[in-house]
């Protein structure tokens, strides 16, 4: 059974850092890229960014310079980390996987989802 399942993000003031790592179990995980989404008040959901199983990245124009993510084959996890937080980064994330190449930030590519988690960032 394959499962993704994510922690970190919280509460931070604006410029602060936070952290989400994605875990996932159930497949072989070199075989799946691992992205992280957001919803926004008043926005709709938002690929943030992604890596694939070759080690490329995408990102969001929003965290271009701020955010980076990375895996690790051996631990199946991927990290996000989030510095220079902005009010406007408030919003609730989710990681998800799916199975093949490509780093697109679509989330129709994108079959295993994790629970989410709130990340506030206070002005």
């Amino acid at each position: 059974q394959v499962r993704v399942v994510q922690s970190g993000g919280g509460r931070v003031q604006a410029g602060g850092s936070l952290r989400l790592i994605c875990t996932v179990s159930g497949y072989i995980y070199s075989d799946y890229y691992v992205g992280v989404f957001r919803t926004t008040p008043g926005k709709e959901r938002e690929g943030v960014a992604v890596m694939d199983t070759d080690g490329r990245t995408r990102y969001a124009d929003s965290v271009k310079g701020r955010f980076t993510i990375s895996r690790n084959n051996v631990k199946k996890t991927t990290t996000l980390e989030m510095n220079n937080l902005r009010p406007e980064d408030t919003g609730f994330y989710v990681c998800a996987s799916g199975q093949g190449q490509g780093t697109s930030l679509d989330h129709i590519y994108y079959t295993y989802w994790a629970q989410g988690t709130q990340v506030t960032v206070s002005p």
